[in-house]
């Protein structure tokens, strides 16, 4: 029995490596287990947002990470013969200071988190294990699993956490509620890489045909994805032989454009585990919630997951915060999962109408909403509403800034973590040596925009624009970028960090 973890992870896709990766880094001890003896090194997702690049960027490897990825800037939905009916465009600088969606190569990614993760000396990957127990106590989790070769791995950690999918062990082990949509559809996916440059080839589509709904998505910089949905006549058997792919895909690439890589038959789910924390375990990505992909959110929600579990597993790991933090992590993420769920399921049905009648009046609404340039609504995520806020909640952005000497993102230049970011200095006026220091005690940072050569000068006025909006002098962001809450004064500053505090430990800590 190894006893030597302070966190055990159930899973190496995106959502368990990136969890590992952010722990690691801050160094505490991680283990990792794995059923696959290798990287699944095909494609599922096809994509990803501002706030996932934000948290590569946050690793230091955006760089390796943007090789297997190309920004997307446009998406569009055409009808049956071709008229445009959605044009939906996507900003080159969003609010985390990324192009506001990435289309990816997953094993590139997931290449690159994996060699991260195993490059840091305090993570530990044990790939082959199939878990088949866990059980905990006051103190600590034991997992139980077989090897490759049929030994037994037995695993002890203060906190454990379920990445292993929506059919991953730990989700049926422990949760006994799944709240399911009722969204089921049959879809056959088609993965290729390019040969060489195709022509006219969409780069991020959805055909809106009755007959046959079809998603036509660029998936990095080398491959590409059609996606069919399926009549329930359709056998998997037939509609994943190659030579009735290539008749789908006919009009659009041939066997000298592109290879198949990969070819799979799918039911899209939407479902959403009742519970996410037992105890010392918790559940995350897939394990806690499956989504249709109409969004492309699947893998950015399991990566905000495990940042939000992250850095509360931090304070509470390094003693600076109560078991109760815990607590907050199922309604800060839930509702956000909620939201998305519920529009890609909206947007999905809306997609994939296969009544002819229902789909022609889709297409003369939107055709004259189009006509009338009425622009299609943005979806934004809502702001957290619950768990560890005092009155904002909103998504903290990440702009150009000059300080200490540097110029580049806020993130790289000031550092990760807490941080009070003030508008000027009037609202740090009263700051003692002993709150200063109480900051500091959970790595807190102060920043003040201003010209003077010891502020931060705000390149593009991201922040000065966001501070107008808000109707604030001082905000205190979280280290997942969300801000706990904003403050007019040094007054209400004090008084907000003071909620913190106890919110933070409201008991004598027992980790």
């Amino acid at each position: 029995m190894n006893n030597d973890f302070d966190v055990a992870v159930v899973g190496y896709g995106p959502t368990g490596m990136t969890l590992a990766a952010l722990l690691g880094r801050l160094g505490h001890r991680v283990i990792v287990l794995e059923r696959y003896t290798g990287l699944y090194n095909l494609p599922r997702a096809a994509c990803f947002d501002d706030e996932t690049m934000r948290v590569f960027q946050k690793l230091g490897i955006a760089k390796e990470i943007s090789r297997g990825a190309r920004p997307q800037y446009e998406y569009d939905w055409v009808n049956a013969v071709g008229e445009t009916l959605v044009k939906l465009e996507y900003p080159k600088t969003a609010a985390g200071g990324w192009p506001a969606l990435f289309m990816m190569f997953q094993p590139h990614i997931e290449a690159v988190l994996d060699t991260y993760d195993k490059a840091l000396p305090t993570v530990e990957v044990q790939q082959g294990v199939t878990v088949s127990d866990v059980v905990q106590d006051s103190e600590f989790v034991t997992l139980h699993g077989v090897g490759q070769n049929g030994q037994e791995v037995v695993v002890r950690a203060r906190f454990a956490i379920g990445a292993d999918g929506g059919n991953g062990f730990m989700r049926r082990k422990l949760c006994q509620h799944i709240d399911d949509y009722g969204f089921q559809e049959n879809w056959l996916v088609c993965d290729f890489r390019l040969r060489r440059a195709v022509p006219n080839l969409p780069l991020f589509r959805q055909v809106c045909d009755p007959v046959q709904p079809t998603s036509i998505v660029t998936i990095g910089p080398e491959h590409h994805r059609f996606s069919f949905m399926l009549n329930p006549d359709d056998t998997s058997e037939e509609v994943t032989k190659h030579d009735n792919v290539w008749s789908r895909v006919g009009s659009f690439i041939s066997e000298d454009d592109a290879e198949i890589i990969r070819v799979a038959n799918y039911t899209f789910r939407s479902r959403i585990a009742g519970e996410w924390r037992f105890g010392r375990i918790f559940l995350a990505g897939d394990a806690a919630h499956e989504m249709p992909p109409f969004l492309g959110q699947g893998m950015c929600s399991g990566i905000r997951d495990s940042h939000n579990l992250a850095w509360k597993l931090d304070l509470i790991l390094r003693g600076q915060a109560d078991m109760t933090l815990l607590d907050s992590y199922q309604p800060e993420r839930e509702p956000h999962v909620r939201f998305i769920t519920e529009k890609a399921v909206e947007l999905g049905r809306a997609q994939t109408l296969r009544d002819p009648d229902k789909a022609h009046e889709r297409d003369q609404r939107l055709l004259e909403q189009r006509r009338a340039n009425e622009k299609p609504e943005k979806i934004r995520p809502p702001a957290l509403q619950s768990g560890l806020i005092d009155n904002n909640g909103e998504f903290f952005p990440q702009g150009r800034v000059h300080f200490g000497g540097r110029s580049g993102l806020f993130d790289d230049v000031v550092g990760d973590g807490w941080c009070i970011v003030a508008r000027e200095p009037e609202a740090l006026a009263g700051f003692t040596c002993a709150q200063h220091e109480s900051w500091q005690s959970i790595g807190g940072r102060t920043v003040i925009l201003g010209q003077s050569p010891s502020d931060l000068y705000d390149i593009d006025e991201v922040y000065a624009s966001w501070f107008a909006a808000s109707a604030c002098s001082v905000a205190v962001v979280r280290p997942d970028w969300y801000v706990y809450g904003t403050a007019r004064d040094y007054t209400g500053l004090t008084k907000t960090l003071e909620r913190l505090a106890r919110s933070l430990q409201p008991h004598p800590v027992l980790v």
